[in-house]
């Protein structure tokens, strides 16, 4: 039932709608009723009903300012103004408020019914539109959990971006940005087909997931079969202290899967990672560490430290670096293009003497390879490119120092892009020449349009559009319109065809349109630009 308070200062109009509607029938309850506009307001910021009806003439304050207000204060009460015919003009005024119904004076109960029903058909609109999004906020609240474990199983087993992880983090509600972490892999000690093995893995979960809570040391989820621990501190917090704290932690979860459940776990545990998108790579270590549970047994923490003697590479590159450092030599400028080997470089040039020979070699091999792979797909020839120095690997091998590799990076990513650039432009000059030969062959035809000329081109109307306008500064329709223009002009100055005739050969099946289109394009009708032109007059 929708609350409605009436507004009119003749008491007769209102005993008299009163009386003459089934209220409860039309889903409405007038809860109040004024005889003037300050008593109406009042009512209405007390009451705050669904719907208004007001008379448009009333003392102190009229129905027009009356439904100003109520839209300030209450912008999702519906308005109904009562007018006269004399009124109306002035009623024309409430359009601007955005009243929903005008009902004409004298009315019928059943004209202010139909008006009523209009507003009814809207309010039941809104309100089943609210309990949609009410109940889509519901599914969207229960199903976080599930979103927040699919997302922490993404950052284990893919690149993601930075964007891509900043935006999950906001909505999700995770605080996990500005952060060291490191990922942690629990594993029953069952056989993968035990019988209720999935039971069992989800108690153990519930039990690191207390522990992790009551320590604040991370998070728990499951991902790939295993109870994982994404430990995590802050930027503050030394390496060696979030290593330690988070093996206290898992220790306290092998005793307790022990203790509680008679069961045993064995845990693989990666290195720390700086920066959220690289622990997957802790993930990888802490799963390949679970494998020389075959050599030292089960119910026990490995750390992939204790057994493969390795440092944790000091930098990474990986298919995010490698696909922004193509996409700049594709569609960036050199200034993006410097900024983003620079940031590719500095990750090593930081890591200084840590940085082995060998992994600065590995880096530089795998920035070469990249630029081999963006010249391959663009069908870049690359002797062609770079004659005699065409060997990227022996050129390498001549660098002294990483300022110096750097630089040779940017050299030759500088004539990749230039010659990327320049192939473009020039596909892109045949294409609009491919379009401008087929439209002067085609241009007499009157159903001839752009997306004729696409598909005779096998491109999509959008990247045509864009194309041919950068190329020529006007659009095809402009130069279609040229075109047709030129050779009607011509055609009435050498030959005595009819309008009608030379309408038809610049592609247009109606004449009058031509016409209209001629004058509108030249200054003067086809007649007159002949008739000019016999005259010997500039046109």
């Amino acid at each position: 039932m929708y609350k409605l308070i009436l507004a009119d200062d003749e008491a007769d109009v209102r005993e008299g709608v009163l009386h003459e509607i089934d209220w409860e029938d039309a889903g409405f309850e007038v809860v109040d009723r004024a005889e003037n506009g300050p008593e109406a307001l009042e009512m209405a910021e007390r009451w705050r009903p669904d719907v208004l009806v007001t008379d448009i003439r009333m003392p102190f304050m009229d129905g027009l300012e009356l439904s100003e207000r109520v839209r300030r204060s209450l912008p999702g009460t519906k308005i109904i103004i009562l007018t006269g015919y004399d009124e109306f003009e002035y009623a024309r005024k409430a359009i601007t408020l955005g009243i929903e119904e005008f009902v004409l004076k004298p009315f019928s109960a059943q004209e202010l019914l139909q008006a009523l029903r209009k507003v009814k058909a809207e309010l039941d609109a809104e309100a089943l539109q609210r309990e949609n999004m009410d109940s889509l906020k519901e599914h969207y609240r229960r199903s976080l959990p599930l979103l927040r474990e699919l997302f922490l199983g993404s950052l284990m087993t893919r690149a993601l971006t930075e964007r891509e992880i900043d935006e999950k983090l906001a909505g999700y509600g995770l605080p996990l940005r500005e952060r060291r972490h490191l990922a942690a892999v629990v594993r029953l000690d069952l056989p993968a087909d035990a019988e209720d093995a999935e039971l069992l893995s989800f108690a153990v979960r519930n039990i690191a997931e207390e522990i992790a809570g009551r320590r604040e040391c991370g998070l728990v989820f499951q991902h790939a079969g295993y109870v994982v621990l994404l430990a995590s501190g802050s930027e503050r917090e030394s390496r060696e202290a979030l290593y330690a704290s988070a093996l206290e932690a898992l220790e306290e979860v092998r005793r307790s899967v022990e203790n509680y459940l008679k069961l045993t776990v064995t845990i693989g545990v990666g290195t720390v990672a700086d920066r959220l998108q690289e622990v997957r790579y802790s993930y990888e270590e802490a799963v390949a560490a679970l494998d020389y549970r075959m050599l030292l047994g089960s119910n026990r923490i490995i750390p992939i430290g204790d057994v493969e003697a390795r440092k944790p590479a000091p930098f990474r590159y990986d298919e995010l670096q490698e696909q922004e450092l193509i996409r700049c030599l594709k569609v960036g400028t050199p200034e993006e293009l410097a900024e983003t080997v620079e940031k590719q470089f500095a990750a090593v040039m930081e890591a200084g003497p840590e940085a082995s020979l060998q992994n600065v070699q590995l880096f530089l091999l795998q920035i070469v390879s990249t630029l081999t792979k963006a010249a391959r797909d663009t069908g870049m020839d690359m002797h062609e490119l770079f004659g005699g120095n065409a060997n990227l690997l022996g050129e390498l091998a001549r660098l002294q120092h990483l300022d110096e590799a750097k630089m040779w990076v940017v050299s030759v990513c500088g004539k990749m892009m230039g010659r990327i650039a320049s192939d473009r432009q020039t596909s892109y000059s045949s294409l609009v020449e491919r379009a401008k030969a087929y439209t002067r062959a085609n241009f007499a035809d009157s159903e001839l349009s752009i997306n004729q000329v696409c598909a005779h081109l096998h491109i999509s109307a959008g990247y045509f559009s864009s194309i041919f306008k950068r190329e020529t500064k006007t659009t095809y329709v402009n130069y279609l319109l040229q075109l047709r223009m030129e050779e009607a002009k011509e055609l009435l100055a050498t030959t005595d065809l009819k309008a009608f005739e030379i309408a038809e050969r610049v592609g247009y099946a109606d004449p009058n349109y031509f016409s209209f289109s001629f004058k509108k394009y030249v200054g003067v009708s086809p007649k007159d630009y002949r008739s000019g032109r016999m005259r010997g007059e500039a046109l």
